[in-house]
């Protein structure tokens, strides 16, 4: 393995470890408060998430010698975000994720499982999306409307970097939300020594709770966006780079690792997409045989950052909550016109891909039970009767 071995290497997995953590912590924080978890349960998540994809990632680099990246589910914690507190509060969602957790092993070992996902229309699980994504992405809005002074920088950030460098466009608005929270807010007295205690992380087990409302709102559509939003085009993108997987068993071992993870508050670990692109691609090494030190390299700054988590979590808590969602609308705008442009591409499912987009995007609850989850029973709905329709023409 040491032969294999390279600077470049080197430099492409500490890359993918720091934007693969920078771009979307914001969006886990989030979606953890939001489904009722404090502020030490969420550092304990965002902990356990951190560790978990970087086991994982070492534990598979090392197993298959293929650069296989491993990312949190940054879909899954939109959804999270835009689902709220279901009946049962943060107990009941973490019994929500141990159940994804279990779902995503047996779509691994048990095909036919794996297939039905597969088999959801692109266009649907796309609507449910960026029907999740929308909200979200509408903060960075808000943020300039609450407070310019703090909201600008933060977009402008975004936007200037952005046009030269798009892979440094949410690095430089987490930059400008530091120098915002630092220069603008009224930091208290003893803040910094609160910081330095949290460097210990402090691992908090969450006893779990099982109910319908955490199994239909948060369980079965964080699997889905899960599945379809990350674990498949992972699968896709080492495709593209010429690499072939088995994917089974790499589904099942990162719904393993999650299932390690949901304990301590950690919502799903899943293939990266993404920084998968970094460590499979020729940058990281001419040489497609020893890419997977990329992946190694990245798992281990993934362990390392997650260790700072807790430290992380008091300092973004200083700040009002509309400009951390500002930055994680931020990081979400190129995964909800990607998501939005395939949903609405072929026109035999643009109507149906609306519905779902919208009901979706509602936000409303029926029965305690999200509107993603809706969402997709009536885009599936209308597409089965707009096809039955064009049967019975024929």
């Amino acid at each position: 393995m040491l032969k294999d071995f390279s600077v470049q290497a080197l430099f492409m997995g500490l890359l993918t470890a720091f934007v693969g953590s920078a771009s979307s912590f914001a969006v886990v924080l989030h979606g953890l408060r939001a489904v009722g978890a404090t502020e030490a349960q969420a550092a304990s998540g965002l902990m356990a998430l951190s560790i978990s994809m970087g086991v994982c990632a070492i534990v598979l680099s090392a197993a298959t010698r293929l650069p296989i990246s491993i990312a949190w589910s940054t879909p899954g914690a939109a959804l999270l975000a835009s689902t709220g507190t279901v009946e049962g509060g943060f107990n009941a969602a973490v019994g929500a994720f141990l159940i994804c957790a279990v779902l995503i092993v047996i779509a691994g070992l048990f095909k036919p499982l794996g297939r039905a996902v597969a088999a959801i229309p692109a266009p649907l699980a796309n609507a449910m999306l960026s029907g999740v994504l929308i909200g979200l992405c509408f903060a960075p809005v808000k943020a300039i409307g609450f407070n310019p002074l703090f909201g600008l920088p933060i977009v402008l950030a975004w936007i200037v970097v952005g046009a030269f460098k798009r892979l440094w466009a949410v690095p430089a608005a987490l930059a400008a939300f530091v120098l915002v929270l630092a220069f603008g807010v009224d930091i208290p007295d003893g803040t910094f020594a609160s910081l330095e205690r949290s460097l210990v992380p402090a691992a908090e087990i969450v006893r779990p709770v099982f109910n319908l409302a955490g199994f239909v709102s948060i369980a079965l559509p964080l699997f889905i966006v899960t599945m379809a939003s990350q674990n498949i085009p992972g699968i896709a993108v080492l495709k593209v780079n010429h690499y072939d997987p088995k994917p089974g068993p790499l589904f099942a071992v990162t719904g393993f690792f999650s299932l390690l993870s949901a304990p301590f508050g950690g919502h799903a670990v899943n293939l990266a997409a993404i920084t998968a692109a970094m460590c499979a691609g020729p940058d990281a090494n001419a040489n497609p045989k020893r890419r997977y030190w990329a992946s190694l390299i990245a798992g281990v700054g993934y362990i390392v950052l997650g260790l700072l988590a807790g430290a992380v979590t008091a300092f973004v808590a200083l700040a009002p909550p509309i400009l951390i969602e500002a930055v994680a609308g931020l990081a979400l705008v190129g995964a909800f016109s990607s998501s939005a442009m395939s949903a609405f591409q072929a026109p035999e499912s643009r109507e149906a891909a609306a519905i779902t987009f919208l009901v979706t995007a509602s936000g409303v609850s029926f029965g305690g039970i999200s509107g993603a989850f809706w969402g997709l029973i009536a885009g599936g709905l209308m597409l089965a009767l707009s096809r039955l329709v064009n049967l019975s023409k024929a």
